[in-house]
């Protein structure tokens, strides 16, 4: 009961990105099901204190042990069917005596496999929305769960919330055999990343593309390239990775946003991916930055086909 990924497919490789359990959204209305589903003895459950997923000897709970930490078991989101059973998230109260880890530390030791990796961003998100809309935005009253998690109900004013996901451009612009990256003060000493922004509203992927470079820059660019886009549980966001073509070369931000941004010769890229580069260095694997990068170390610049008439870049 897991969906499967084509064997090349970008997305799948980045760190949260192997979530391939079956979400059941067509039987989330379903109480009869819901409720089966919630008296299976072979469900599991993955739980957070906060933001930090709860860490036994196993990250997965039973319904004893769950609530046994506190769960509301009646209450847990529905996250899916995996091919040994349902699987809910629930809240726990604070209790300092229970390990707990946060989710990038689980994502950059490798504590827990690729696809359970995924699932756990699934929670994380979806709890911490649970956590920041207990009250109706129309009236103020309070809400209740709905759709085994998936929405919340205003019983005063009969409004319907649901999970918000933020889109997130994070792109690299190229050009030729150079690449552009910046830092920002709080990145460790020497690492350079892809630059990135929220789209806004009206904004199509490929405006927000150029905006952003235009904005931390003052690099003018053009066609865009779609690669993959990576789910970022931190709260909500989905990360679009994306190549783009300079059209101009001197760098002059707007912004100011960044520390600094530069231009890096392709040649650098990869001792600065694996480590062996003499004064920088990039983002771990975790982050879509490092796949966009690594594809870029290895094959240079996509080849992007687009229509004869193409939109004006960004000018300001």
């Amino acid at each position: 009961m897991t969906l499967h990924y084509p064997p090349t497919e970008a997305s799948a490789a980045t760190g949260f990105g192997g979530n391939a359990i079956d979400r059941m959204s067509e039987r989330r209305d379903d109480a009869a099901f819901i409720a089966n589903l919630r008296a299976d003895p072979s469900g599991r459950a993955l739980l957070f204190m906060d933001d930090r997923l709860i860490m036994a000897d196993a990250p997965l709970f039973d319904r004893g042990d769950a609530e046994a930490r506190g769960a509301d078991w009646e209450g847990a989101t529905f996250l899916g069917l995996t091919a040994d059973g349902p699987l809910f998230a629930a809240a726990v109260p604070p209790d300092e005596m229970m390990p707990a880890r946060g989710l990038r530390g689980l994502a950059m030791d490798d504590a827990l496999s690729h696809e359970l990796l995924g699932i756990a961003a699934q929670a994380r998100s979806l709890l911490g929305w649970h956590a920041t809309h207990r009250f109706c935005a129309n009236c103020g009253q309070p809400t209740t769960l709905g759709q085994a998690g998936y929405r919340r109900e205003c019983g005063a004013c009969g409004t319907h919330h649901f999970p918000r996901t933020d889109p997130v451009v994070i792109m690299l612009a190229v050009d030729g055999e150079r690449c552009l990256l910046g830092r920002q003060r709080r990145f460790a000493p020497g690492v350079y990343s892809c630059l990135a922004g929220f789209m806004e509203p009206g904004e199509t992927i490929e405006t927000a593309v150029r905006r952003e470079i235009w904005e931390e820059s003052g690099i003018r660019t053009g066609r865009v390239a779609y690669h993959a886009s990576q789910p970022w549980p931190f709260p909500s966001n989905l990360m679009i990775g994306c190549f783009t073509e300079a059209l101009s070369q001197e760098i002059e931000p707007r912004d100011r946003e960044l520390e600094d941004v530069r231009w890096f010769d392709r040649s650098d890229i990869g001792p600065m991916l694996d480590g062996t580069h003499p004064v920088n260095g990039a983002p771990p694997p975790v982050a879509i930055a490092h796949h966009l990068l690594t594809a870029y170390a290895r094959h240079g610049a996509p080849v992007v086909e687009v229509p004869a008439v193409v939109a004006e870049p960004v000018t300001g």
